[in-house]
């Protein structure tokens, strides 16, 4: 089994990369991959990607020796432990909104002694049964990364708890989707929603646990600062949306709602 890349930077004390990526096609993936980043976003939450290409994504990645996050729907447990089964590197948990909630999804992802995670190790985490059936179950509690998002206020009394929990990985802020729970959309410099961006980090590093957000090149040393680690910039839909954009400035004006979204900010 391929050692994540994101652990064993973040182990070390390091700084990590991630580019989000819309579009299904696998070359977007391997253009990202082959840019340099640490991890590569591919989103099953909001995108209809059918498994075949999930796994053409993940041997793009495996490639260039980057790693693969796949945001899950909330779903059933299938939906949470295929994309590990392919091989993905890690996955990320949306609208985490308590500790028992929390706990669900570590008892699904995780093998003993963490979790109960369904077994087949007949896939390409496990090399198709050419893995010791212990040592399988031991490298992807170690070498897989969970990722639980915190995007809603609802979690926030409970966040220390959250973050005490044995299991996962990093927990990671996402402002959209908080902007809208505040009753304050698009306001990315509301004090509450800039509070507790910077709660969620301190929280996630006191507790021992990574912490992840999305931001830009502008706000990217702000984030690091914070205590960020882990700092999703930019998304190939953002990157060929403003190209269009440039070029058809050049032919008197472009259209569209010229806007920034949350992963430019």
């Amino acid at each position: 089994m391929r050692r994540s890349k994101i652990l064993q930077k973040l182990r070390a004390g390091e700084t990590a990369s991630c580019f989000k990526i819309n579009l299904k096609d696998t070359q977007s993936v391997e253009i990202a991959a082959i840019s340099g980043f640490d991890c590569i976003w591919v989103d099953l939450e909001h995108i209809g990607q059918d498994w075949s290409t999930i796994a053409s994504h993940v041997w793009a990645t495996k490639a260039h020796d980057t790693d693969l996050m796949v945001r899950v729907p909330r779903g059933a447990y299938s939906d949470y432990i295929k994309p590990l089964e392919l091989d993905a590197t890690g996955i990320m948990v949306p609208h985490v909104m308590g500790v028992e909630d929390a706990k669900k999804v570590i008892h699904t992802v995780r093998f003993h002694p963490q979790g109960k995670r369904p077994i087949d190790g007949g896939n390409a985490d496990g090399a198709y049964t050419a893995m010791d059936f212990n040592t399988y179950l031991e490298t992807a509690n170690r070498e897989r990364f969970v990722v639980l998002q915190i995007e809603d206020p609802e979690p926030l009394a409970e966040l220390e708890e959250i973050a005490q929990l044995e299991g996962f990985d990093m927990l990671f802020f996402g402002p959209g989707d908080f902007s809208q729970g505040i009753g304050a959309p698009g306001q990315w410099d509301h004090p509450l929603l800039i509070e507790t961006r910077k709660r969620v980090a301190k929280v996630a590093r006191k507790n021992g646990k990574f912490a992840g957000t999305v931001g830009s090149p502008a706000n990217l040393q702000e984030l690091l600062d914070m205590g960020y680690d882990f700092v999703s910039v930019g998304a190939d839909v953002v990157g060929l949306t403003n190209y269009c954009r440039d070029i058809m400035g050049a032919f008197g004006g472009s259209k569209g709602d010229k806007g920034k979204s949350y992963l430019e900010q």
